[in-house]
């Protein structure tokens, strides 16, 4: 027996109930299902029918936003690892500050091992980029490079949950953290985003 194709206004409530989710976290990030359900102009039954419960709509939201993510890392191809790790933090910056409080609770230690696994391709590709970095000379090589690679990623896992996404110097602060940890100095780093500027560009 095949299983139906979802009719199109079911297929519009469930993304209806993601996006109400979404903003409904960034100012509650402890919000009930009921207030999720209003958000969305919909009944708590209505939600419940896409969702079992709280805990599968967070699930759900990690698995998309992990979509997000991990093809935002397959766009970045520069062939200086230092630009391609500044570009990265940029374009990963720029698409969790829309949703910090979502990206923050995605993070959060109860939902760590699944979102771990969610973004496995951004992870492998981080790991990728440090290994061509130091192969390059242009990482640190005092750090084994998935020892580095999980220090980038832990980094800026704490970046997403503590800088204001509002401040206007977010994106910059973050890159430059990441530089750092990878081995560039200040002035290196300086010297590179000056070089192009293109980099801390939002990418919508």
């Amino acid at each position: 027996m095949t299983s139906r194709t979802p009719r199109a206004d079911s297929l519009a409530n469930r993304a209806g109930i993601l996006d109400a989710a979404r903003h409904a976290l960034a100012t509650d990030p402890h919000a009930s299902v009921d207030t999720i359900a209003r958000s969305a102009g919909l009944s708590r039954r209505t939600l419940y029918g896409h969702f079992d419960d709280r805990d599968a709509l967070i699930r759900e939201l990690i698995v998309t936003g992990a979509q997000r993510f991990n093809g935002i890392a397959a766009s970045v191809t520069d062939a200086d690892p230092r630009l391609a790790l500044a570009r990265l933090a940029t374009r990963l910056w720029h698409e969790a500050a829309h949703v910090q409080v979502a990206a923050a609770i995605a993070l959060d230690e109860a939902h760590v091992t699944q979102t771990a696994e969610a973004l496995a391709p951004l992870r492998r590709a981080v790991a990728q980029l440090v290994q061509r970095g130091q192969d390059a000379g242009s990482f640190r090589t005092d750090i084994a490079a998935p020892t580095l690679a999980r220090l980038i990623e832990e980094v800026a896992r704490t970046v997403v949950a503590r800088v204001d996404a509002s401040s206007p110097s977010a994106a910059d602060l973050a890159v430059r953290t990441l530089l750092s940890i990878a081995g560039l100095s200040w002035r290196e780093a300086d010297d590179l985003l000056r070089t192009h500027p293109d980099v801390l560009e939002s990418v919508e």
